[in-house]
């Protein structure tokens, strides 16, 4: 059984300036809560790596999702969302995904305890947070971590992160229906402040290295474009992947997804793949390339050598695997035409969203002015920039 209060829209939906989490579960619930702070994401290069067991470099930011949550006396949860203005309950014993909605976030969450033997019984929870929806800035992933870190906290369990992050990661799958890779709840709970993470998404391994943006600062233009195909797109592209791998292990019986495979491998066997499949194969093959060259160029301090990456990388989404859009591509080539501009690429799934950049300084708001005349002029529309800083991952909030 689930109910709300008014109908539960999508995250695609309109947010509402932030009140204190603190305070409204206070007015509306009677326990002391936890609270927690879930970071989106920025994926400085690799998309579309991480379910082909390649290699992303992301890092958690400073938009959050804040969590309040307490336990209560019942078999139900209630949630509240202060940015949608709704509150939705269900029953731990009778819940099941909805067709969408904020609601599928939390629910998959809590179904992933249940199925590993961790008892759960009713709880309360109000989150809100800064994190714009549809940006590429992984507030699904924020909110999954966020509930997953808290409910371990709230019933005192030990659970490792690792397992946290797969938890999450398993609720997109099973409840949202996005067939996401592991990067967004690996950077959300793992993030470390001033590091991004070389993140292995095949064995896990990672690590931290201090980001060392020199004269640059990391800006993010947002088209506030979400296109409907969106999800459906990125769960086609992994079934994409996956047929190029199942045509490419038959000769090569070391092939286990894409990462295994190399140029000269693909082109080998070209003639075996429709033409659609092998422009997806190849672009995840020279990404994960990529994003090697990439961290080798910012351990040696190269920024114009990463920046190259950052804009191939947006060549290799948009013609490649076709997840760009008119909005997304105009801003890039927009960013190439500034000497102010080191790198810019696409961010995230794609159709929509963010593209992220590499700008001066000292020139920062002259390249704001310029990028939103642009776009105000082919789109009319207005364009959101946001100066973003690199975070911890999720945290308990102790004051």
């Amino acid at each position: 059984m689930a109910k709300s209060g008014d109908a539960v829209t999508s995250l695609e939906s309109e947010r509402h300036d932030n009140r204190s989490v603190l305070q409204t579960y206070s007015n509306l619930y009677s326990s002391d809560p936890i609270r927690v702070k879930a970071p989106g994401r920025i994926n400085l290069i690799g998309d579309h790596t991480d379910y082909n067991e390649g290699f992303v470099l992301p890092a958690a930011i400073d938009m959050e999702i804040e969590l309040a949550l307490g336990k209560n006396s019942g078999r139900t949860c209630r949630i509240f969302s202060i940015d949608y203005k709704e509150e939705f309950i269900f029953d731990l014993e009778d819940f099941s995904p909805l067709p969408s909605g904020w609601a599928n976030y939390i629910m998959g969450v809590v179904a992933q305890f249940q199925e590993k033997g961790f008892l759960i019984t009713g709880f309360d929870c109000v989150f809100g947070g800064d994190i714009p929806i549809g940006a590429g800035l992984s507030s699904s992933a924020a909110l999954e971590c966020g509930v997953a870190v808290g409910l371990n906290r709230l019933f005192g369990y030990d659970i490792k992160k690792i397992d946290l992050i797969k938890m999450a990661q398993k609720a997109e799958h099973t409840f949202a229906g996005v067939q996401c890779g592991i990067m967004d709840q690996f950077a959300s709970i793992m993030g470390k402040i001033d590091h991004v993470i070389q993140l292995d998404c095949r064995s896990l391994d990672y690590r931290h290295f201090k980001l060392d943006l020199q004269d640059y600062e990391i800006l993010l233009c947002d088209t506030q474009v979400k296109h409907s195909l969106a999800d459906s797109a990125y769960n086609t592209r992994r079934e994409e992947c996956d047929k190029g791998v199942a045509i490419l292990s038959k000769n090569h019986e070391n092939v286990a997804s894409l990462r295994d495979v190399t140029l000269s491998m693909l082109e080998e066997q070209k003639s075996l793949l429709d033409p659609v499949i092998y422009q997806r194969c190849k672009f995840v093959v020279e990404e994960n390339q990529r994003v090697l060259d990439a961290c080798k160029a910012l351990d040696k301090g190269d920024m114009v050598g990463f920046g190259t990456k950052m804009y191939q990388s947006h060549d290799g989404l948009s013609n490649l695997y076709e997840v760009s859009c008119a909005e997304l591509d105009l801003l890039v080539e927009a960013a190439k035409s500034m000497n102010s501009v080191k790198g810019s690429r696409m961010m995230g799934g794609g159709f929509g969203g963010c593209t992220i950049n590499l700008v001066k300084k000292n020139e920062a708001q002259a390249f704001e002015n310029e990028m939103k005349q642009v776009f105000q002029k082919a789109f009319n529309q207005e364009l959101v920039i946001y100066r973003v800083n690199i975070q911890d991952g999720v945290r308990e909030i102790m004051e």
